[in-house]
């Protein structure tokens, strides 16, 4: 049996053992699409802790309960007559094969720079009560990632710097309003900063470099290296001097650089 006919097989099973569960759990036939929510949530985030590790094995875990997850809101949603499984495959069929007329139409699309840009114009031709290009970007995603993607839809209508070096300008011009606005008021602060950081996200669009990405591997450096520190300290870090600390640290860097 090959790997594609597996998988419609797991694929099954997993949708009557949702049925059984559903049925039978008690746990399970409680849940509504508001109480999965946080939970959906939750597993997003296991999964991208498990890409960042490059941990095969936790990401194939991570893909079946996000897995589950979709079957259960499907469950409940046809369950109250509203659509289901089926119905979500379709769409999600059909909107695949309409958005890449290159591939299942005649359209003639050679870089991905155009195919990025024919999806957007033909997400726009599909939702015409949208008011604009960005507000197809979820509210509630984090600021980094929805400055990312504003400034990806931006660029695909032509709103955009021609080169890095025109964007690192406007960042060092960033960095100097944020430096002459500490001397003003806390919300001159505030603005200035948001202003740097939106304009280093857009910098990091030019060096093909996924901010949310790299900052949450400095962030994981950060606590290992700081844990190093506290491992390591021969006396309550509130004793210790910024020296010892800094000394600490730098054999936690060095420690990584054996490693690597």
């Amino acid at each position: 049996m090959t790997n594609h006919h597996l998988a419609k097989e797991k694929f099954g099973e997993l949708l009557r053992v949702m049925d059984e569960l559903r049925e039978q759990c008690p746990w399970d036939k409680k849940q509504t699409i508001d109480s999965l929510r946080s939970l959906t949530i939750e597993e997003c985030y296991e999964l991208t802790d498990a890409i960042i590790k490059q941990d095969f094995t936790g990401i194939a875990e991570e893909l079946g309960d996000l897995q589950l997850h979709i079957l259960f809101y499907a469950r409940i949603a046809s369950e109250q007559a509203y659509f289901s499984m089926a119905e979500v495959l379709e769409q999600i069929i059909a909107k695949l094969k309409r958005r890449h007329p290159h591939i299942y139409g005649d359209l003639k699309l050679e870089t991905e720079e155009e195919v990025r840009k024919n999806w957007e114009a033909i997400k726009l031709s599909e939702k015409k009560e949208r008011k604009g290009l960005l507000s197809g970007v979820p509210h509630s995603l984090p600021a980094v990632v929805k400055a990312f993607r504003m400034q990806q839809k931006a660029a695909q209508v032509g709103f955009e710097w021609t080169n890095k070096e025109q964007v690192w300008d406007k960042v060092m011009e960033e960095m100097n309003e944020l430096q002459q606005a500490t001397t003003q008021s806390q919300e001159a602060m505030e603005e200035e900063l948001g202003d740097l950081l939106f304009a280093l996200i857009n910098y990091s669009r030019f060096l093909h470099v996924d901010p949310e990405l790299a900052l949450e591997k400095t962030n994981r450096k950060f606590k290992t290296r700081f844990e190093f520190i506290e491992n390591h300290a021969t006396k309550s870090l509130s004793e210790m001097s910024l020296e010892e600390m800094e000394e600490l640290w730098q054999k936690a860097k060095k420690t990584e650089a054996r490693k690597n």
